[in-house]
C-alpha cells in the first residue's frame, strides 16, 4: 500500500485521482481549498482550506503532514484564465502563476523530507505550456504559468535525484472536467488511468520528462 497526496483534490481530475489509488488500495491525503460531498465521501483523509496559492496558508497546514511518509505526491491544483491581448489582467495573471507554478513547488518545497526514497512526484501541467506547440496563441497567463512549472519540474527532477525521487510532468490531455466546461474530448476517468500508468513508468532514468497521458513525450 502506497501514502498518495494529492492537491485540487476535491472535482474533476484530482477527485479522480483520488477515487482510482483508493480503488487499488492506497492510503490517499486528500489537500483542497474546498472540500465537496463527493470527496468527503470517498474514504480519503481530508484536509481542506490549503490553498496552493497562498504560501503562509502552506506554511500553516503542511504541518499537519509533519508525521507522513510520502510514496507518491500529486501536484494537479490548477487554474485557467482565458485573456486575449485585449482583455487580461495583471491580478488574473498573477493568481494564475501563484496557483499553476508556485504552489506546485511551495507544496514539493514543503513535503520533501517526507518524500521516501524511491518516491514519485507528478506534476500536473499542459501542453499549452509548451513553446514549439503554441500555434494559436492567446491564453497568457495559464500558458506562461504551465511553462514556469515545466521549468520548476526540471530543476526538482535535477534537485530531487540524490534523494532518490523521479518527477514527471504530465499532461492530462483535454479532459472533460468543470474547468473546460466539460468541453473535453475524454472522461477524467480515462484521462487518470493513463496518467497513472505514466507514474508507474516514471523512474530516475525519465525523471524530468514532459509527456502527454497517452505516453507521447512532448515538446517544450
Amino acid at each position: 500500500m502506497a501514502t498518495v497526496v494529492i492537491t485540487g483534490a476535491n472535482r474533476g481530475i484530482g477527485l479522480e485521482f483520488v477515487k482510482q489509488y483508493l480503488a487499488k488500495g492506497n492510503k490517499v491525503i486528500a489537500l483542497c481549498r474546498n472540500n465537496s460531498d463527493e470527496l468527503s465521501q470517498s474514504g480519503a483523509k481530508v484536509i481542506d482550506n490549503v490553498d496552493v496559492s497562498n504560501p503562509e496558508c502552506l506554511e500553516k497546514t503542511l504541518p499537519i503532514l509533519s508525521d507522513l511518509k510520502i510514496d507518491l505526491l500529486i501536484n494537479n491544483a490548477g487554474v485557467l484564465a482565458n485573456e486575449s491581448l485585449e482583455d487580461m489582467s495583471v491580478s488574473t495573471l498573477e493568481y494564475q502563476f501563484r496557483v499553476n507554478a508556485m504552489g506546485p513547488l511551495m507544496v514539493t518545497h514543503l513535503l520533501k523530507k517526507q518524500l521516501l526514497k524511491g518516491a514519485k512526484v507528478a506534476l500536473i501541467t499542459s501542453r499549452m505550456g509548451s513553446v514549439k506547440d503554441n500555434t494559436s496563441g492567446g491564453y497568457y497567463g495559464y500558458r506562461m504559468s504551465k511553462s514556469a512549472l515545466n521549468i520548476a519540474g526540471v530543476s526538482l527532477a535535477h534537485d530531487l535525484r540524490e534523494q532518490g525521487v523521479a518527477v514527471a510532468l504530465l499532461h492530462p490531455g483535454y479532459v472533460q472536467t468543470e474547468m473546460v466546461n466539460y468541453g473535453g474530448d475524454i472522461s477524467a476517468a480515462v484521462a487518470v488511468e493513463r496518467l497513472m500508468q505514466r507514474i508507474v513508468e516514471l523512474n530516475l532514468n525519465n525523471t524530468g520528462t514532459f509527456w502527454h497521458s497517452n505516453g507521447e513525450v512532448l515538446p517544450w
